[in-house]
């Protein structure tokens, strides 16, 4: 087996053969953040092929030489990284099925990404914040009674989109007097149970009474009629143009349903909840994950260095 092996063929069959590759590696990827995050990062990357001229053939080269060009458009390192990714799972899966000398491949992993210095602050809600956001849905219509439970489940138990939106009514049970979510399925296929707060659950009850559904979806369509539109909400876009429309609303600025997890723990850690029980409830693989994800917590409203007596008059 040759080495090299070009990535692109004859121009008329481009099309064909990046889709293929492009299949090659979303089949051994089971999150769907992370199969669209995928076919983005190789759409560009055939894309730059193409644009520049390179030679087509897949090394480490050619790989180093595209990690340039996105340092040289003034990307940052996360998104550098990020475009990295799903290049190295090409290479992997390719090796894998005979298409790429493994020692070519191995190659191709080794290309660096770029180092991040410091930790990332990210974006979340004070506690006054959060409770306006959580009220900005009007209680008085079907889509806001709606809108208010699916912004309480995901400011008070930190659910990400895609968990969020496959809850059926049945996943709500009682364990030890109180009620959760069990054995929900999360990023990489860890499974977790998610405590739901009383007023969590109050909302939601809320809701389902307004839409008379007993079973099946906890979350649906509404129409601009106010009647129900559906069996389920599909895209998971609308999560994030609700989030959106209510920060918005309540000028809080640019805020994405993500947002609302991180402050979720940031609230549950200001409240004294211990770390391992924040780690369980996100669903995160491991402690670390969740300390990089809270942070060192910094006194922004108390900074130390508003009192370091400089004389500045």
């Amino acid at each position: 087996m040759s080495s090299e092996v070009a990535i692109l063929p004859q121009p008329a069959a481009n099309a064909e053969f990046e889709a293929r590759l492009i299949d090659l590696v979303l089949n051994g990827v089971t999150s769907g953040h992370s199969r669209r995050s995928y076919k983005t990062g190789l759409t560009a990357f055939f894309t730059w092929i193409r644009i520049s001229g390179s030679e087509p053939a897949f090394t480490k080269a050619l790989v180093q030489q595209y990690r340039s060009a996105l340092l040289a458009d003034g990307l940052s390192s996360s998104t550098v990284n990020l475009r990295l990714s799903p290049i190295r799972k090409l290479a992997r899966e390719m090796a894998d099925n005979g298409l790429l000398d493994p020692a070519m491949a191995s190659a191709i992993e080794r290309v660096p990404g770029l180092e991040k210095r410091g930790n990332r602050v990210g974006n979340w809600l004070m506690k006054e914040q959060a409770n306006d956001l959580l009220n900005a849905p009007d209680p008085n219509t079907l889509t806001g009674l709606r809108d208010r439970a699916i912004l309480a489940l995901l400011l008070g138990c930190g659910l990400r989109r895609a968990e969020l939106l496959r809850i059926d009514i049945e996943d709500l049970q009682q364990r030890e007097g109180r009620w959760v979510l069990p054995d929900m399925e999360g990023k990489g296929n860890r499974i977790r149970t998610v405590t739901v707060p009383a007023g969590v659950k109050t909302r939601i009850d809320a809701w389902l009474a307004a839409a008379g559904i007993e079973e099946d979806r906890l979350f649906r369509p509404v129409n601009r009629s106010g009647a129900i539109a559906g069996d389920e909400i599909r895209d998971e876009k609308a999560v994030w143009r609700l989030v959106m429309r209510y920060a918005a609303a309540t000028e809080l600025g640019k805020l994405a349903p993500h947002d609302l997890r991180r402050t979720c723990a940031k609230l549950c850690r200001k409240a004294g909840g211990d770390l391992e029980q924040i780690q369980l409830l996100l669903g995160h693989a491991s402690i670390q994950t969740t300390e990089r994800y809270l942070g060192t917590e910094q006194a922004l409203a108390h900074a130390v260095n508003d009192a370091i007596g400089l004389d500045m008059t």
